[in-house]
């Protein structure tokens, strides 16, 4: 006999089962004990005798046991097994819980996050946060099946790779083998997704991790977050536009039939008018902004290739630039505007998109630069100073060896489920994100080196935290 999950009993009535999983709850009615049993596909009530009195909260137990109908007065429309009951022959106590710090069988609104984080592995178990955790599943596994069914390759890029001025800060990480040099986090694939195109892969694809030390808010995580990486060859902005809006289209017909897109094609929107009617280059679009099953999804287009740089801005070489990047530094500009880089760069609108979901950017991408001599200009205008132009070397190298016209884009695969299910932070889509304060969820993470660690990196400390001597 093998293990069964929670909701294959159904179909098993009048047979032995044998099933392992937590105590979700018990009520004692002296001579008879009934509990709920709760593994990951649900609950079912197991019906046992006095043996069932030892048994607390979240206790991990075996129950072998013969299903059977209940009487229909007794049946529970509000579970999927609640036509029937599992009635015990064998319990064992596989692990005994002591009373939990935080209850599980609420939505957890209601408890601080910080708590919430601290005992994730609690967390987690309450049924929102799994089917959380379960919607994203199938939407990763949709994606790979799709994009795998259009001749794309998916291929992983370092996670260890070099630092770069791309409008974020870098996390660093210090190089034993060489001393005092240093890895960067990646902020995303873009480089090595152009360098495949240059390597002739033509279709790429990845579920990639992205890594930026960027304040948090309620749409986007500290640290890390998870986004699908997508770079083709010989297209243009219209064919990634295509493929992104009937992928998505899909995920919410299969994954998410209750969700209503409001509009088919999505709507192309040039960023002058999205600010000029909605005061937003994300606007949202929905007719009734209450309704959580109306998904207005569209286009944003037409960006202007740079702004005025700020002191705010990354981007800063030898300081006599006045222009940063709208999107990044490798965002093609408009073939009819390449004449006014150099007379009025402003008004240069790049082929950038994003993807706009409910008042919420959850993916952009561009057609990029093809061409170094565009490229270098690009760094010129950014300011970039010739150390830093040196940064892009292998770039421009590359792009001398027969480079293919290509574009992608990036859609962030937390953000779009935060959006979709009207989450009220990112965080609960994410199984292990860190505190606002920047605190991995459990770890306690970051924490202290030890003395030897930074001897052997070449490192020495010259602040101390308060209170340490």
């Amino acid at each position: 006999m093998k293990k069964l999950f929670v909701e294959q009993t159904i179909d098993k009535i009048g047979q032995e089962v044998e099933l392992y999983g937590w105590v979700d709850s018990k009520r004692d009615h002296k001579k008879i004990v009934f509990i709920d049993l709760r593994d990951r596909t649900g609950i079912v009530q197991v019906v046992g005798d006095e043996k069932f009195k030892e048994l607390n909260s979240e206790d991990v137990i075996f129950i072998k046991g013969i299903v059977k109908q209940r009487p229909e007065k007794l049946v529970n429309p509000k579970l999927k097994t609640g036509k029937i009951e599992i009635q015990a022959t064998e319990v064992k106590i596989i692990s005994k819980a002591k009373p939990l710090p935080i209850p599980v069988n609420t939505d957890g609104y209601e408890i601080d996050e910080e708590i919430r984080l601290k005992y994730r592995y609690l967390d987690l178990r309450r049924p929102r946060m799994f089917n959380n955790l379960l919607l994203k599943s199938r939407v990763t596994t949709f994606i790979r099946n799709y994009l795998t069914q259009k001749n794309f390759l998916e291929i992983e890029t370092p996670i260890l790779t070099k630092t770069t001025p791309e409008g974020a800060r870098d996390f660093l990480v210090p190089s034993r083998l060489q001393k005092g040099k240093f890895y960067a986090l990646p902020q995303s694939p873009q480089q090595y997704k152009q360098l495949l195109m240059v390597a002739g892969i033509e279709r790429y694809f990845q579920i990639a991790r992205c890594f930026r030390d960027e304040d948090p808010r309620r749409d986007r995580a500290y640290g890390e977050f998870t986004q699908l990486d997508l770079e083709m060859s010989f297209v243009d902005q219209n064919d990634i536009l295509t493929l992104t809006e009937d992928l998505f289209t899909q995920i919410v017909k299969e994954i998410f039939p209750d969700k209503k897109i409001q509009q088919s094609p999505w709507p192309r929107i040039s960023h002058k008018d999205a600010k000029e009617k909605y005061d937003s280059d994300k606007p949202d679009l929905r007719k009734n902004k209450e309704d959580k099953n109306e998904l207005a999804f569209a286009w944003i287009v037409d960006f202007p290739l740079f702004n005025e740089q700020t002191e705010s801005d990354y981007f800063h070489g030898s300081g006599k630039a006045k222009f940063a990047p709208s999107h990044h530094m490798f965002t093609s500009p408009h073939p009819d505007d390449v004449k006014l880089l150099d007379k009025e760069p402003l008004k240069v609108r790049g082929l950038q998109h994003d993807l706009v979901l409910n008042g919420y950017e959850v993916g952009g991408g561009s057609i990029r630069i093809h061409d170094p001599n565009i490229q270098k200009k690009v760094f010129d205008l950014i300011g970039f100073s010739e150390e830093q132009k040196k940064q892009f070397s292998h770039m421009l190298e590359a792009f001398t060896y027969g480079v293919p016209p290509h574009g992608g884009i990036a859609p962030g695969i937390d953000r779009f489920l935060f959006t979709v299910l009207g989450e009220p932070s990112i965080r609960e889509v994410m199984a292990f994100p860190a505190s606002s304060g920047g605190k991995t969820s459990v770890m306690n993470a970051p924490s202290e080196a030890s003395t030897d660690q930074l001897r052997e990196l070449g490192i020495k400390l010259t602040t101390r935290h308060s209170g340490e001597r």
